[in-house]
């Protein structure tokens, strides 16, 4: 199995890969291909994609993690870039309105109407977990969160005509059996990276973590909450972290004191064999 960085915040050092502020991955697991978010836009993702050889028309999945802008913003002009109808796996309320208030009103969710992408693909709306591909599980809707990991961020979405707090439950991640333990990815951890771990080794049964992957939104985080993220993956015995994104500066310090060289801080480009 290999995954690809196909856009991520940063690009790297001396790096001709473009870097955006959101997230992209292809994962290519047997014989098949899903692209996992989207970015803002795709330019950046197919510019990656030129230089690291790999054709948009490959591409068999499209999974998205949530609804928010920088993870699904790319969705039209990729599936357009694909040239054929292949499945979309979100969650039922990915179309939602959803919103901040602060510093202003403003929409940060996905930038564009379903009827729009149902003009290009076959959409596939489940809360629930679901097989992919052989060996590659959508998490689905992850309910049970550790206590410190309750939702935190300001984002708000209307029911029955009231503003009310977005609990963030469309927030899914991928789960991947591997010969040496689960993989896991993540868009931004909105569920807590934590809850989805635990989550995923439910869901499959797998007791061992090979790894975790992608944004764990802990940017604005306590330096209590990073702490115990840290000490929680190194209870559950993950074996290595790739992380940025979302993640923030001090977390990913924390992470790297705590694993050393099986810390990996994401770029747009890197490739990582499983």
């Amino acid at each position: 199995m290999k995954i690809y960085t196909l856009v991520e915040d940063y690009s790297g050092y001396e790096s001709p890969f473009l870097a955006q502020h959101g997230v992209s991955f292809l994962i290519e697991h047997g014989n098949k291909r899903i692209l996992f978010d989207v970015g803002q836009s795709a330019g950046p993702i197919l510019h990656n994609m030129r230089l690291l050889e790999l054709e948009p028309s490959t591409i068999d999945y499209v999974f998205l993690s949530h609804c928010h802008y920088d993870h699904t913003g790319g969705l039209l002009e990729m599936l357009k870039a694909i040239g054929r109808r292949v499945p979309v796996i979100a969650h039922p309320t990915i179309f939602r309105q959803h919103f901040i208030t602060r510093p202003c009103l403003r929409d940060v969710g996905v930038p564009f109407r379903r009827e729009e992408i149902e003009e290009l693909t076959q959409l596939f709306l489940t809360a629930e977990p679901i097989e992919i591909v052989e060996g590659v599980y959508s998490t689905g809707e992850v309910r049970e969160r550790e206590d410190f990991e309750r939702a935190s961020l300001d984002v708000y979405t209307i029911k029955d005509g009231r503003v009310v707090k977005d609990e963030l439950l469309d927030d899914m991640s991928l789960a991947i059996r591997t010969p040496k333990g689960l993989v896991v990815v993540s868009g931004c951890s909105h569920a807590g990276i934590v809850s989805i771990v635990k989550h995923a080794m439910r869901l499959t049964g797998e007791k061992r973590v090979r790894a975790v992957i992608g944004g764990f939104h802990l940017i604005d985080e306590s330096t209590e909450r990073i702490k115990r993220t840290v000490k929680a993956f190194l209870d559950l015995g993950v074996d290595e972290v790739y992380t940025g994104h979302c993640t923030g500066l001090r977390a990913e310090a924390a992470f790297l004191e705590a694993y050393g060289e099986n810390f990996h801080k994401l770029h747009s480009g890197m490739v990582v064999e499983f």
